[in-house]
């Protein structure tokens, strides 16, 4: 997979991207161009930060290649912060401090804010991950709770009726939830039905394909390896062109919480 493809411009060409970055509305954020971060904790850690409040987010995104023997020992997350890991390509063994799960390509883990996220690479080769942390929306009554599984054995349904497009949900959709996340695969000239305009926002890392995404009405090419942000009430919907592969991607949803003011 190609999340960390530097490809040089200068001296051989010119120095161009397409990104495209509206501070508070979108972002378009290709693996050309990606920087890397030392981040306290993260040993042995590639990491990518992708979204964040700076960009309008409310939010944060990383892309984590983690070397073999590295990872996280410290606790990735705090107090009041819930936490979502996915592995993207390789292997993983990830823990909440009561519980430890052995996860391969597609496995993921949420851990809720009063528990730590923690992470190591025991094989011999690198792995590709995904990580997101977000600060808990708190309702009385309701709480959430750690959940593991792997995206390959989630059943996908039609995506409001549409047989091209195929549906999965990742957690549970239950209240005491105040976000979830999806995997969105679009069939060569599938699309969404409509343009669809919310508050909640996304961040969508995309796993497959290639197509053409609209953001506040602007069309603008995607391909596997992009990173997406959607703000509030931005424009969006997509259809798929890729011919080898469906147009697939991993994303974040607010949901199941009335808007504060």
């Amino acid at each position: 997979m190609g999340y960390r493809t530097n490809e040089l411009g200068y001296p051989t060409d010119l120095l161009h991207s397409r990104a495209v970055v509206e501070r508070g509305n979108f972002a378009l954020i290709p693996p050309q161009g990606l920087v890397k971060n030392m981040l306290p904790n993260f040993d042995d850690c590639e990491m990518t930060i992708l979204a964040t409040p700076k960009l309008g987010a409310e939010f944060v995104d990383y892309i984590c290649r983690v070397l073999p023997g590295g990872g996280n020992k410290a606790g990735f997350g705090e107090k009041g912060i819930e936490t979502f890991l996915y592995v993207l390509d390789g292997e993983l063994t990830v823990s909440d401090g009561e519980k430890t799960y052995d996860l391969t390509t597609g496995g993921y883990i949420y851990v809720p804010e009063d528990k730590t996220l923690t992470f190591e690479n025991k094989s011999q080769k690198p792995t590709e991950t995904f990580l997101y942390k977000k600060r808990y929306q708190f309702v009385e009554g309701l709480k959430a709770y750690t959940y593991v599984g792997n995206s390959n054995d989630v059943e996908g349904v039609d995506y409001e009726d549409m047989t091209d497009v195929d549906f999965k949900t990742l957690l549970p959709s239950d209240l005491d939830f105040d976000m979830n996340f999806h995997i969105l695969s679009f069939a060569t000239g599938g699309s969404h039905g409509y343009i669809e305009t919310h508050y909640q926002e996304h961040g969508a890392l995309l796993l497959s394909g290639e197509g053409m995404y609209n953001l506040d009405n602007n069309w603008i090419p995607v391909k596997e390896g992009d990173y997406i942000f959607m703000g509030a009430y931005n424009l969006q919907a997509c259809y798929s062109v890729g011919r080898n592969a469906p147009l697939s991607y991993l994303y974040s949803k607010d949901c199941n919480r009335d808007v504060d003011i």
